[in-house]
């Protein structure tokens, strides 16, 4: 056989490869090619700029690529993928260093809400889940490096506090044949929701499936596999019910109660 054909034969693989991994780059990004030029020409523009100044010029022109109620606050370093599919409120507030990736049904982040450093909200669905979203209600707070994966989605009320290094993943792998690796057994995805008014103390893990009902705390540390009763105080691994929030058991004369913002 001619070598300089094994060499183009060859060399037409390689390119076919290259190509086929670059188109699978872009889709993992954007929403098709001229989307990802647009959004990473406006983020290698302005998305570096600090302080107020690039607070402002992110407000102003994010809006071309990405859905804002009013004016929200956009830091820099803030990373953004598919941002078509990503909706702020008026009065918003992204963090250094958080991460959005947004595909079909995206997330949206209520007014007042306030996104902290290090935080990452992944709707990653390459896999038509029907039900696949994030979205947070108003004057809520996402501590620093929480984790949301809303493959099944997760819904979030109004006034919900999720503290450090919390997450909330409405997603699972099934594992049940031990003669396939779990990659190959796919997954499930049956969503979360995290009623108006509740507290999720640092490190706590949300699991897939799972409905915390109203004015629930959920202690640090805590795993809750099961759905949280409205009013109550869960904690544990797994997580269960320690108190009821009844208003009956008064602080203690000796703490100091400081009025809230």
């Amino acid at each position: 056989m001619n070598p300089n054909l094994v060499l183009d034969q060859t060399q037409d693989k390689q390119n076919t490869s290259s190509s086929q991994v670059l188109r699978l780059y872009v889709s993992r990004q954007a929403s098709n090619l001229g989307r990802y030029l647009v959004e990473q020409s406006l983020f290698f523009l302005f998305g570096w700029v600090p302080t107020i100044l690039g607070i402002g010029l992110r407000g102003l022109f994010y809006r071309l690529i990405l859905k804002m109620d009013g004016w929200a606050g956009i830091e820099n370093g803030v990373r953004l993928r598919f941002a078509n599919r990503i909706h702020l409120g008026h009065g918003s507030y992204l963090d250094q260093g958080t991460y959005l990736h947004a595909c079909p049904q995206g997330i949206t982040i209520g007014e007042n809400t306030i996104v902290m450093h290090g935080a990452v909200l992944h709707v990653y669905n390459f896999r038509d889940l029907p039900h696949a979203w994030i979205k947070i209600g108003r004057d809520s707070l996402v501590g620093e490096y929480t984790v949301i994966r809303g493959q099944g989605g997760v819904t979030i009320g109004d006034r919900v506090y999720t503290s450090p290094f919390t997450q909330l993943l409405a997603v699972n792998h099934v594992f049940n044949d031990p003669g396939q690796p779990f990659i190959s057994q796919g997954i499930t995805a049956q969503g979360i929701v995290v009623e108006d008014d509740v507290w999720i103390g640092a490190g706590a893990i949300i699991t897939d499936g799972v409905r915390i009902g109203k004015g629930a705390v959920v202690g640090a540390g805590a795993v809750v596999t099961c759905d949280v009763p409205p009013h109550t105080v869960v904690g544990g691994v797994p997580a269960r019910v320690i108190k009821e929030i009844d208003g009956l058991s008064p602080i203690s004369g000796r703490t100091p109660v400081y009025p809230s913002r």
